[in-house]
């Protein structure tokens, strides 16, 4: 009788010591991310060292306490959905995309890993979420304004260029959002009594005839769309701006700081670090139906004087005036 009291006890304690140690283990689990990019470009960005810092900041440690799995489709969007299923088997805890082909890939991926996105266009014009207040689903994340913003470039470019009479816009009719850029571009063009010529970019080979064709047909400014492979070879196309003298606006902040003329948009950087918040509190338990997307309300001109001597174009002082950045 003694002896089976003594082995019972022991049983009791031998299960305390396994529900202590699968305790610690899952206290100790770390968790995964995985990271959807359209190229590696992103990897090199500002923005993307912003969502990291953020990270650090809210107590994440790349290595330590946290694991990253970085994916990108080297400017391919066809290899998106290949590289979200790749995540979805190594059963990451959640996605960050960091476009909206990579948001849409990853929502096709899962239905059950959390995804939570930053996207230029319009999320829900897109398909990635039914609406900003009640995302639902898997999926929520941060905007960083739609299709509206093409027409106030194009405003911005017939202020810098008063006898401006013809626009082109670049981009990639391949991309979700392009189209519904493209259609604002038109309608804002109509208003401002502009003509627009379309230029189609699918492939690297594509750039250099579309500037061409721009510089045949006269044209005063252009415009660009954020989607690969426009945003792969950034260094291009900013060099050929230059080598056909032609204003060109951008939508995001990186592009005049290394050497393009003009952009307006929201603050990339401040998207992502506000990025990271969503993904720490999601690995809290917050489910990403409850968190509504957030569109990024700070908006800023960025304006390169240096760039726009290489081109022989004077901005008026009251366009300078409105810039958030003057680079000289």
């Amino acid at each position: 009788m003694k002896k089976a009291r003594v082995l019972s006890i022991l049983f009791v304690v031998v299960l305390l010591a396994v529900a202590v140690i699968g305790e610690a283990q899952q206290a100790k689990k770390i968790p995964r991310i995985g990271v959807l990019a359209q190229s590696s470009a992103y990897f090199l960005s500002t923005q993307h060292e912003a969502f990291r810092q953020a990270l650090r900041e809210l107590g994440y440690m790349e290595g330590k306490n946290i694991v990253i799995e970085y994916r990108h489709a080297e400017g391919k969007l066809d290899r998106l959905p290949g590289l979200a299923g790749e995540l979805v088997r190594l059963k990451v805890d959640l996605i960050v995309a960091s476009s909206t082909p990579a948001a849409l890939a990853a929502k096709n991926a899962t239905k059950e890993i959390p995804i939570v996105f930053e996207t230029i266009g319009d999320p829900v014009a897109t398909g990635v979420v039914a609406s900003l207040a009640r995302p639902g689903g898997n999926i929520t994340g941060v905007t960083m304004g739609g299709a509206e913003l093409y027409g106030k470039r194009l405003e911005l470019l017939k202020e810098t260029i008063p006898k401006l009479s013809r626009a082109a816009i670049l981009w990639n009719p391949t991309s979700t959002a392009a189209p519904l850029n493209l259609k604002e571009t038109q309608a804002a063009a109509q208003a401002l009594k502009l003509q627009i010529q379309s230029l189609e970019v699918r492939s690297p080979a594509d750039i250099e005839p579309a500037f061409d064709a721009a510089t045949r047909a006269k044209t005063g400014a252009m415009m660009i769309t954020q989607n690969p492979p426009i945003t792969t070879y950034s260094k291009r196309i900013v060099d050929l701006a230059v080598k056909h003298r032609l204003p060109l606006i951008y939508p995001q902040r990186q592009w005049p700081y290394t050497g393009g003329l003009m952009s307006y948009g929201a603050n990339v950087d401040d998207s992502y670090r506000r990025l990271a918040s969503y993904v720490d509190k999601i690995l809290k338990g917050v489910k990403p139906a409850d968190l509504p997307v957030e569109r990024s309300t700070k908006l800023e001109l960025v304006i390169n004087l240096k760039a726009a001597k290489q081109i022989g174009l004077t901005i008026s002082p009251n366009v300078l005036a409105r810039a958030d950045k003057v680079i000289k």
